[in-house]
């Protein structure tokens, strides 16, 4: 399902949402276990958790980025700053064995990276979907699909880049 995405006060809000036939325990660990992390976003691990921890990006080419963690609650609640944007997930049981995920990226103002960005998180959450259903995505072929679609999106709002 394709982000929502609302023009705020200061910036834009894009939320994507995704139930799954999957408890809380087993969403959260896919945020916050590394070695879950790494099947749906390689680059990503977290280093220190807690508010005020960091995650670590690796960006593939010999450099590393830090980024803080704003909020975290164990079990429900994972936000860290994305660059000048910010990132929250949120894990919700909705019935017993059965959750919804939530991200929500919080974003400054809408750049060439912005329709890259969303299109990325959204082929994660499909990925973390398909690993739940053990099933294989193409992630480029998606990414494509999707980068289009937001970019779509995003000049239909009439936004100018910057």
């Amino acid at each position: 399902m394709r982000a929502e995405i609302t023009k705020q006060e200061i910036g834009y809000k894009a939320v994507f949402e995704r139930g799954l036939a999957h408890g809380t325990d087993e969403v959260w660990a896919m945020l916050a276990d590394n070695s879950r992390l790494k099947l749906w976003f390689d680059e990503l691990r977290i280093s220190e958790t807690g508010k005020g921890g960091k995650i670590v990006f690796d960006m593939g080419d010999g450099n590393i980025e830090e980024l803080a963690i704003t909020d975290y609650e164990e079990g429900r609640v994972l936000a860290f700053e994305w660059w000048d944007d910010h990132v929250r997930f949120e894990v919700e049981e909705v019935n017993e064995g059965k959750s919804v995920l939530r991200l929500i990226e919080t974003i400054e103002r809408i750049t060439d990276q912005t329709a890259k960005d969303l299109a990325g998180w959204h082929v994660c959450l499909d990925a973390i979907e398909a690993i739940f259903n053990d099933e294989k995505i193409d992630r480029d072929s998606e990414w494509q699909h999707w980068h289009e679609e937001y970019k779509r999106l995003l000049n239909s709002m009439t936004v100018e880049f910057e």
